[in-house]
């Protein structure tokens, strides 16, 4: 059984949340709020974002079927718009909610706040951002936890980078 949202936020964007993983707890109204803020940045006024929660097993799955990539990943996302003049923006992102639980735990911050992070990376690959490059990666990286930290979330991404920087600073 799954659980979907479906809530519009401003004038032209409207954002789906289905939940097909249980084990987290999140705060959808958050949720959308980010999905707001980062189509806002950018100055995407008119777009639908469909957002999936699922487990391990079924990203493996959705990874090998349109990546052909055998292995699991925190998101997937894809841009199903079509470019015509004053067409709305489709984007579908596959959340591993199950990742995000790990993840979080590890860099002892909330699983809301990891989420958030695969959201934002997500919506961020749609809008034009590239992390294949070493440079690419910290722009994009450093963008999200800009958003982040404008949200309240503070530093997700990099706050493993500090923490370890700070952990080899005190190891001296």
């Amino acid at each position: 059984m799954t659980t979907m949202d479906t809530v519009r936020q401003q004038p032209g964007i409207t954002v789906q949340i289905t939940k097909k993983f249980k084990d987290i707890q999140i705060n959808l109204s958050k949720l959308r709020k980010l999905v707001k803020t980062v189509c806002a940045r950018f100055n995407l006024l008119n777009a639908t974002v469909s957002i999936t929660l699922v487990g391990d097993a079924e990203i493996k799955r959705l990874n090998k079927q349109f990546l052909n990539r055998n292995s699991t990943t925190d998101c997937l996302s894809f841009n199903l718009s079509y470019d015509g003049i004053d067409s709305v923006k489709s984007f579908e992102l596959v959340i591993n909610a199950e990742r995000a639980v790990e993840q979080a735990a590890l860099r002892e911050h909330s699983g809301q706040a990891e989420l958030a992070l695969y959201v934002t990376h997500g919506l961020l690959h749609n809008l034009g951002f590239n992390d294949s490059s070493l440079r690419q990666a910290k722009k994009m990286h450093d963008t999200e936890d800009k958003i982040l930290q404008q949200l309240g979330y503070g530093l997700v991404y990099n706050k493993a980078l500090s923490g370890s920087k700070r952990k080899s600073k005190t190891q001296d």
